[in-house]
């Protein structure tokens, strides 16, 4: 699993998010999509790493601008995460 973050320029509620979201499912194979407009970010969690030109591109068909992307291994954290043997 991989967790890529976009930086998104333009999203000011929650109808923006909800673009951005559909637009991100529309173009890649994604497990999870959430965006912020607060913190002006994409969150998405997928099988495999994804073509970030093609999101960009498409977000930016949609008037946003992507600023930044960052991927990195997806850990899912869970209820009990904070007890380690």
């Amino acid at each position: 699993m991989v967790q890529t973050t976009l930086k998104v320029d333009g999203m000011m509620c929650g109808m923006c998010e909800s673009h951005i979201n559909e637009v991100v499912r529309k173009t890649a194979q994604v497990e999870k999509v959430t965006s912020s407009h607060t913190k002006g970010e994409t969150v998405i969690v997928s099988a495999q790493p994804l073509d970030i030109e093609a999101l960009k591109a498409a977000i930016a068909d949609t008037g946003y601008t992507v600023t930044g992307a960052e991927e990195k291994p997806y850990e899912k954290k869970g209820f009990f995460s904070f007890l380690k043997h």
